[in-house]
């Protein structure tokens, strides 16, 4: 079983920034992982916010995170990041990180990931 602890949660001001990380103790996300973070609002469906394949590092974004949020592996692939810039208040949720040893399907799919983690809280409001 792969163990994955997300930590950089907190409250935030509209307009700010957060890093996330997902850090993985006794894992390496492998050369052809796909892993993604995703997050879910109360009363609503977890929605994936991006995802990165490691075999070419491309990464992924959903419409309403792109240009503001940033996926990336560290360089020792045992922590998958996600920089949040321009913080909105929609953007309030709990934020997983997930990961699978290869690709399966859509990146934006909970059924492609095989590894979760407990999650991390996001609260933006001023």
């Amino acid at each position: 079983q792969v163990e994955l602890l997300e930590s950089g949660g907190t409250s935030a001001q509209p307009g700010g920034s957060l890093i996330l990380s997902c850090a993985a103790p006794t894992y390496v996300f492998g050369r052809y992982s796909l892993s993604g973070w995703f997050r879910q609002a109360p009363g609503k469906e977890r929605e994936g916010v991006a995802a990165i394949y490691a075999g070419n590092n491309t990464t992924y974004y959903d419409a309403s995170t792109k240009g503001r949020f940033t996926i990336s592996l560290d360089n020792s692939r045992t922590a998958l990041l996600l920089i949040l810039n321009s913080l909105k208040p929609e953007d309030t949720a709990m934020y997983y990180c997930g990961t699978n040893e290869r690709v399966v399907g859509p990146w934006y799919e909970l059924r492609s990931y095989k590894y979760w983690g407990q999650g991390t809280q996001v609260t933006v409001s001023s």
